[in-house]
């Protein structure tokens, strides 16, 4: 059978179906798809509002208390750009879609997706849950179940979209670990073939990614004596000092508890067992005078439909670090469910007078292939986009497994 030249179509359909296929942890989460960019001139860096869930709180008693409704958003810029520039010749386009994919997209495609995912994972440490033990790989399945239990306790849907995503070293020790526990055949052999937990145990589908993210924790530790700066703080900053090591610093997403502040449960607001956790949100470092003001997440609420703590900590309030040691590099491994996070693709603008243009989309994901033809060598110059944005909606349906 003759070949047939590749149509626009065609390539940018094939590069679509492998950039999706790579895409562990984005085509885990919520994804969204704004086809505005193509139809109302929005640009690059334009910014979405995403609605979360309302929340209420209870009346006791007859008398009738009306409570207005408070619309929270979150803010999602869509303003990275990136692809990847290839140049093929016209008798490459003669070939086989299945050649042609081989040979030229799938590379293409494995260094776009890598990219994406690793721009993507940095999410994770906007995750203030963690449980594990900072130093240890997992080899049993006590830290997810632990995690499921955070999940639990912050209302997390009981459903088949809870994800486990490890990097290789976690997946080896916990297979190893695990091994007499899976007793259905057909895992055990994927097990013993593929060094890969498979399909749904603890509550999570499983996943494996390289790219988990590495947290370096910054020179502070616990023995520097880490203290609340004032009572009664409330909202997205906490005034802390502590008493040796002044310029000691703090990298975002190292977690940490308050003495005395207390989870609640996100609809009664009964406090339960475990400290609150909090994470950095932006990287601080100490002044002359040990005392400065940490972004944290989330915000400190402790009244109304939004309360989240027990209580606001008290002055000198003891702040204990996650991870005590200074400047150690983990392993971030996450279990989420997939309205944790999302990801936004748009449609980037078609050009004129080239050679080929072609844009598809493909179960929320936008992706643009433009072509031109350098005359001289007798050579396809081509381009492949990908306009994106990301954002942590909901950090309370997620938890980290440090390593």
């Amino acid at each position: 059978m003759a070949n047939t030249i590749l149509t626009p179509t065609m390539i940018t359909r094939e590069a679509l179906r492998i950039l999706h296929n790579k895409l562990t942890f984005v085509g885990s989460i919520n994804r969204q798809y704004d086809d505005r960019f193509a139809r109302e001139g929005a640009k690059i860096g334009t910014t979405l509002q995403i609605r979360l869930p309302n929340q209420y709180v209870i009346r006791t008693g007859a008398v009738m208390q009306t409570q207005d409704t408070t619309e929270n958003k979150v803010d999602l810029t869509v303003a990275t750009q990136q692809g990847v520039d290839v140049n093929f010749s016209s008798v490459e386009l003669t070939l086989s879609l299945d050649d042609f994919s081989k040979r030229i997209l799938e590379p293409a495609m494995a260094t776009l997706s890598s990219n994406v995912e690793e721009a993507a994972l940095n999410m994770v440490l906007d995750v203030y849950n963690c449980t594990g033990a900072s130093g240890t790989v997992p080899s049993t399945l006590a830290p997810f179940t632990l995690a499921r239990a955070k999940m639990n306790q912050f209302l997390t849907p009981k459903d088949t979209n809870r994800h486990a995503m490890v990097d290789s070293t976690t997946m080896a020790t916990m297979v190893e670990g695990l091994k007499s526990l899976f007793n259905k055949g057909a895992d055990i052999s994927f097990q013993y073939k593929e060094g890969l937990i498979s399909g749904m145990a603890a509550g999570f589908n499983w996943w494996e990614n390289d790219l988990a993210p590495r947290l370096t924790a910054g020179t502070l530790i616990n023995t520097d004596t880490p203290l609340v700066n004032g009572a009664n703080q409330v909202g997205a900053t906490l005034s802390i000092n502590w008493t040796s090591n002044a310029t000691a610093t703090l990298k975002k997403g190292q977690i940490f508890t308050l003495a005395g502040v207390y989870t609640v449960h996100p609809e009664t607001k009964v406090a339960y067992a475990a400290l609150q956790q909090f994470v950095v949100t932006a990287n601080t470092t100490g002044s002359g005078s040990a005392m400065l003001t940490l972004p944290i997440s989330p915000s400190i609420v402790t009244s109304g439909a939004l309360q989240n703590v027990s209580n606001s900590p008290i002055d000198d309030a003891v702040i204990t670090l996650f991870d005590a040691a200074a400047s150690v590099v983990r392993t971030q491994d996450i279990c989420y469910h997939q309205d944790a996070f999302t990801f936004v693709t748009a449609d980037l603008e078609m050009p004129k007078g080239v050679d080929f243009a072609a844009r598809e989309v493909y179960d929320g994901i936008s992706m643009r292939i433009v072509r031109n033809y350098d005359i001289i060598n007798d050579k396809f110059p081509c381009r492949i986009d990908v306009l994106y944005g990301y954002k942590t909606l909901r950090a309370q349906l997620a938890c980290r497994v440090s390593c």
